[in-house]
């Protein structure tokens, strides 16, 4: 069965990239076009096995969403992986606080991205 990867990004540039490759690797991809609309999506059920979330949005951030997402229940080990143009590493330091995985500075290419998905999501 597919992995799913929610994907929370404000650019539906970015959101259509990230989904294409994504998907083009066997990946299942839900979206959201920031950390508000990602968090209904959670709460009203969807458990995926990964979330990619940018950093800068409207509404509610990504630091925001993270902090939300680990109260939630059933989903306080949900990987979450940072995607931003941010380089600050004092956010970093405080998404991993919050419980990010990992931490990405765009532009990723296609083959970056779906290797370090790989590693999160099945271990290889």
């Amino acid at each position: 069965m597919a992995k799913t990867i929610l994907v929370v990004d404000d650019s539906a540039t970015m959101t259509l990239s990230l989904k294409s490759s994504l998907e083009l690797n066997g990946f299942k991809v839900d979206s959201a076009p920031d950390g508000f609309a990602a968090l209904e999506k959670l709460k009203r059920g969807l458990k995926p096995d990964l979330i990619i979330t940018d950093i800068n949005m409207p509404r509610m951030d990504g630091m925001e969403l993270i902090r939300q997402v680990k109260a939630l229940p059933g989903m306080r080990f949900t990987p979450i992986l940072t995607l931003t143009t941010e380089s600050d590493s004092r956010k970093r330091d405080e998404c991993k606080k919050l419980g990010a995985t990992g931490w990405l500075v765009k532009p990723v290419s296609g083959p970056d991205l779906v290797k370090i998905v790989k590693q999160v999501v099945i271990g290889v």
